[in-house]
């Protein structure tokens, strides 16, 4: 049957058409859009969005704007989306929120995801341990190239997370084992599929959790760094920040509306 019989069956409402439009936006163009439009529109967009769209748009906003759309979700659909945001942007949210809103969250999330969180919420906001994500892409010594480069291909992997491999003796999640040092992914390129990770080893800079976050940049500046490994005082990596964690911080709080 010719779709123009029915026309009706195609007809969407203002909020449909603008959902259509938001949706072909990059997360940092969403979060534009999203910011110049009234609280009420706001709470039908973020109730409307998957909660993997949605938790790129919290990771995107002002803290502040994070808890007022939060706070229209309810309880279980906060802690599926805060589970959808990276560590370190989820531990930035949560920092935010009232004490007893923040330990309801954490209960109602999965226990491992909780655990990780709680351990980011122990740094301080402004500071290398308070910047990083706890998720980076990990190895061990023996993984051959060729597995890395596949995890690297991964399309679900940050940009900026698969620039830099970190190499580690097991167990492969923070707190890892021994830190080793880091591969950058051009370095993998250059190397056999056979040849083993940590024979592609290339530096070992890291820094400690409780680094001063402007410290933290003049290190990143000087060694020309994409990101750089967080260590504990026993050589495990905890984490890792990149320079997108740096800039976010150091640029104004209103650098959206702004432009600077």
């Amino acid at each position: 049957m010719p779709w123009d019989r029915h026309p009706e069956l195609f007809k969407t409402d203002p909020l449909g058409e603008q959902l259509a439009e938001l949706r072909e936006l990059q997360p940092a163009d969403l979060a534009t859009a999203v910011e110049g439009l009234p609280p009420t529109r706001r709470s039908q967009i973020a109730a409307a969005l998957e909660d993997e769209q949605l938790a790129d748009l919290l990771e995107e906003l002002p803290e502040q704007d994070q808890v007022r759309l939060l706070a229209g979700l309810g309880l279980e659909r906060s802690a599926d989306v805060v589970e959808e945001m990276q560590p370190d942007d989820a531990a930035d949210l949560l920092a935010e929120l009232p004490d007893e809103q923040r330990e309801r969250l954490l209960t109602a999330m999965e226990t491992v995801q909780a655990e990780d969180l709680r351990r980011l919420l122990r740094y301080g906001p402004k500071t290398a341990g308070g910047l990083m994500t706890s998720q980076p892409l990990i190895v061990t010594p023996d993984t051959p190239v060729a597995e890395v480069l596949a995890r690297i291909r991964d399309p679900d992997t940050p940009v900026t997370a698969a620039a830099q491999v970190y190499v580690c003796e097991p167990p492969m999640v923070t707190p890892t084992g021994r830190y080793l040092g880091t591969v950058g992914f051009q370095r993998l390129l250059r190397r056999a599929p056979s040849v083993l990770a940590g024979q592609c080893v290339e530096a070992r800079i890291f820094v400690r959790p409780d680094l001063p976050e402007r410290d933290l940049a003049a290190r990143i500046a000087a060694y020309n760094l994409v990101s750089v490994a967080v260590c504990d005082e026993d050589g495990r990596l905890v984490g890792a920040v990149t320079v997108d964690d740096v800039l976010d911080h150091l640029l104004p709080a209103n650098w959206r509306r702004t432009g600077g």
